[in-house]
């Protein structure tokens, strides 16, 4: 076998759909949990600055920030380590099925194995739809700020006084109602909105959100692979319990048609 034969038979070894499954959700989840911390030291640093000024009033929502990073350091780690286990699973079972009619047999905790996988992928799914849903949220949150900012900068508006046009922070439950000033008016409102905090912010969270839906497309794919897979794998399961009869059928055989031509020679 020549060296372009051997590059043929390692390249049909390589599970293709996993293999990009992975760097979609390796991408996804790099995008979610890189800017998502970011975005989330940025929103801080908007609140102690301009809405909540005393310490004591935005405690809670420090110390559920912190919280927060650490869970996506967590959620990094275990993603990079479950897509490479996902990976080497599509390349176990890339070998299995391309092997059918060889001396490779899978075996019952291999197929089991296929088979949690595919559950706990689904959970993960799940899961990561509602991550999708929970980080559309501060996306939702910035862009009501930066219309208001906008509505208030356009000459169409035709605003007899800007300091009347306000945005409160305290009504979406981040803050307490007791922190002060709670809320930005007129011109400080316009400053925030013209941050570098701000526009960072605003477009992180965007960038992370496009992230964890980029990982919601990963696991569906995973799912699917998996799904596809274990199929697979039970099929070679029949397939060589069939092949092990057969066999053993036709080794029968030719021993009880020795045995007839030993007796008739015998015989005669």
């Amino acid at each position: 076998m020549g060296c372009f034969e051997c590059c043929i038979k390692c390249l049909g070894g390589v599970p293709y759909a996993s293999l990009v499954a992975t760097i979609l959700c390796f991408s996804g989840v790099a995008l979610f949990c890189g800017c998502g911390h970011v975005a989330l030291t940025g929103t801080v640093t908007i609140l102690e600055t301009h809405f909540s000024k005393v310490i004591s009033d935005h405690a809670m929502l420090t110390d559920v920030v912190q919280l927060m990073q650490y869970v996506i350091y967590g959620i990094a780690s275990f993603f990079f380590l479950y897509g490479i286990i996902l990976l080497a699973e599509g390349f176990y079972t890339t070998s299995a099925v391309k092997e059918l009619h060889s001396e490779f047999k899978t075996t019952i905790c291999g197929r089991c194995i296929s088979g949690m996988f595919v559950f706990l992928t689904y959970i993960l799914g799940v899961a990561w739809l509602g991550v999708f849903g929970f980080s559309a949220v501060p996306v939702f949150l910035f862009y009501n700020m930066w219309s208001t900012c906008a509505a208030m900068k356009s000459p169409m508006a035709n605003l007899t006084s800007i300091d009347s046009i306000c945005v409160d922070v305290r009504q979406y439950g981040i803050i307490p109602w007791n922190a002060t000033p709670g809320k930005a008016c007129g011109s400080t409102l316009g400053d925030i909105c013209d941050s570098n905090e701000f526009y960072l912010s605003y477009h992180l969270y965007i960038v992370a959100c496009a992230g964890a839906g980029a990982t919601v497309i990963a696991l569906i794919h995973f799912l699917m692979i998996l799904s596809a897979n274990w199929a697979y794998l039970k099929d070679a399961s029949q397939m060589h319990a069939y092949q092990d009869i057969k066999m053993k059928e036709e080794r029968e055989l030719q021993d009880i048609t020795s045995r007839s031509k030993e007796c008739l020679n015998s015989y005669t």
